[in-house]
């Protein structure tokens, strides 16, 4: 399983944090950007190539981090295909649901809202958790992939 990650400049410190510790647990990753810290990018820029690849290449996962983690979901959520939760602090059993229920297959995290340490144990209860398959769920992501 290969995972994407992308972020702009709000969650660059917490996206480098993030790829070391995915490194460290032995998952391959591809970093869609930014690159280096810019005060001024879009978080456009980063976002789709990653909900993109994660659409092409079925089976990966993609990361995407943002201040609030909510305009960088309804960014992935614009590609088809792409499901994205978001995360920003609260119950983190609504990770687990959206993965058991949605197969969700983005993960949205808002990181003026949590610290390094709760997005990394919400990444791993994300990476972790697998899709039901409930024909119910299944019938209902068909209608949301049309």
């Amino acid at each position: 399983m290969k995972i994407f990650i992308g972020t702009d400049h709000a969650g660059y410190e917490m996206k480098e944090e993030l790829k070391k510790y995915l490194g460290d647990l032995g998952y391959e990753l591809e970093d869609k950007g930014a690159y280096s810290f810019d005060a001024e990018d879009d978080y456009p820029d980063f976002i789709f190539p990653v909900a993109k690849s994660v659409t092409e290449e079925k089976g990966n996962f993609g990361i995407i981090i943002g201040g609030s983690g909510q305009g960088e979901g309804m960014c992935a959520n614009r590609v088809k295909g792409a499901r994205a939760c978001e995360y920003y602090g609260g119950n983190t059993d609504i990770i687990k649901i959206s993965r058991e229920h949605n197969n969700a297959n983005v993960l949205s995290l808002g990181a003026r809202f949590i610290s390094a340490e709760e997005a990394k144990q919400v990444v791993k209860i994300f990476l972790e958790t697998n899709f039901s398959g409930e024909e119910r769920h299944m019938r209902r992501i068909k209608k949301i992939d049309l």
